[in-house]
């Protein structure tokens, strides 16, 4: 019973291939960080603080590009902006590891605006593939596939810079990976509007008004406080263990922490109900705060992670699947490339959030930092949420008749009766309806 709403949704068509392909896809890109420090550091002799701002300029290419190349996928379809961004960026990789430090910076804006959206990409994509009742384990199977390639990426990536090949060669690697990437992609071509959603040849166009609402913003800032306190614990788990004299045990805590991500991630995409955004973050930031007291072990470090480390994979899960009921299909690559923006904006964040603390009062308010800064986001979004909430539970009880579908938008709580009959029904947004939600 627990395996079933997996081996349903692996049983639906192009949903496996379309995980393993995006899953691939993602290993590239998730080293990218790690090689372009490396090279920074290594190759040019300069300091972390260099390295970060050559970092800081990709992200934020990515973070205006990703929108941009989505309303694209949106416009002209898939496979022209695979072409144009896998080109761009094997160009860029070939190239960024013969330029002097002062020509990096720019070509690094530039080449995180045309990256190849493989992680939004995917989320579309699922979105289409996948019928309502099956959504929520096909994104908790794309969030925990998105983990494997960030356990793999980063590592293969130090692998190749640290060894005698060194981190230009890595970047070229780099470079024939993403090309890879955007091929199998191509060759795949996964669709991004489901049978009964108009095409992309059909032009149908939704203004941005229609949809750039206020839940959707509330849900891009708590998918940012999200990315926020895990980039934030990285950094804060390295500097405990740094100043208890156990760095050595970082990798295994870092492996571990990945570990209960995964398994939280499986156990959500097995629930018949989802949980609101907000009902998983809020615990998760909390729980982050506490975590350095466990720093003068790193054993105990580690089990304080266990909370929070397994809410991470259901939040991003939650929050992908949220937005992908309430954008419409037209509008869902601009969507999925803001979602992924804020991904990004959060692990650009927390990162420094987390060092500036770490510098001024000590290691172990690094997870404080990060977990209040996340809770102070998600009591900000509270209240338009539970207006949001309140309104359609108010519309709901207005009419009494109202359809199933309808039912679904407007994310009116099942009956008990009618959660026995349903395998995985429609997931909430933010927070849950007056009457609760129901979970398995």
């Amino acid at each position: 019973m627990l395996l079933k709403p997996y081996r349903e949704t692996l049983a639906l068509p192009k949903v496996p291939s379309l995980l393993v392909v995006a899953t691939l896809a993602r290993i590239p890109i998730a080293a990218a960080a790690v090689v372009l420090t490396l090279h920074v550091v290594t190759d040019m002799g300069r300091g972390y603080g260099a390295a970060g701002l050559v970092g800081a300029a990709a992200t934020v290419g990515g973070s205006f590009g990703a929108p941009v190349m989505g309303r694209l996928i949106d416009r002209r379809g898939l496979r022209p902006v695979l072409v144009l961004t896998t080109v761009a960026e094997v160009i860029y990789w070939l190239v960024a590891q013969a330029l002097p430090y002062w020509a990096l910076l720019p070509v690094a804006v530039v080449g995180g605006f045309l990256a190849l959206p493989a992680f939004s990409v995917a989320r579309q994509s699922i979105a289409a593939l996948t019928p309502e009742s099956h959504r929520l384990p096909a994104f908790a199977l794309d969030s925990m596939t998105t983990e494997l390639s960030f356990m793999a990426g980063p590592a293969l990536g130090v692998l190749i810079a640290t060894s005698a090949a060194g981190p230009r060669v890595a970047m070229l690697t780099l470079a024939g990976g993403i090309l890879l990437a955007g091929l199998g992609l191509w060759l795949l071509n996964p669709p991004t509007r489901a049978e009964h959603e108009a095409p992309v040849s059909a032009g149908e166009r939704v203004a941005r008004r229609d949809w750039l609402k206020p839940r959707f913003v509330a849900i891009l800032a708590v998918t940012m406080a999200a990315t926020l306190v895990l980039s934030g614990t990285d950094v804060s788990v390295v500097a405990v263990l740094r100043e208890s004299g156990e760095l050595t045990w970082s990798g295994l805590v870092m492996s571990l922490w990945a570990l209960f991500s995964l398994i939280g991630g499986f156990a959500y995409g097995t629930v018949r109900r989802g949980l609101p955004v907000l009902a998983i973050f809020i615990p998760m930031a909390v729980l982050t705060i506490p975590v350095g007291l466990g720093g003068s072990h790193w054993w105990l470090l580690a089990l304080l992670l266990i909370p929070a480390g397994a809410l991470c994979a259901p939040t991003i899960t939650a929050s992908s699947a949220a937005i992908s009921r309430m954008i419409p299909a037209a509008a869902r690559g601009e969507a999925m490339g803001l979602h992924n923006s804020a991904l990004t904006v959060g692990v650009a964040l927390g990162g420094p959030l987390a060092g500036l603390a770490i510098d001024n009062l000590g290691p172990k308010w690094g997870f404080v930092a990060v977990g209040t800064v996340g809770v102070l986001v998600a009591l900000l979004v509270l209240p338009a949420a539970l207006r949001h909430r309140n309104a359609d539970a108010a519309s709901a009880a207005a009419e009494p008749g109202i359809p199933a579908d309808l039912e679904a938008d407007l994310d009116v709580p099942a009956s008990p009766a009618e959660l026995d009959q349903t395998s995985a029904p429609a997931v909430p947004d933010l927070v849950p309806s007056p009457a609760g939600s129901a979970r398995a």
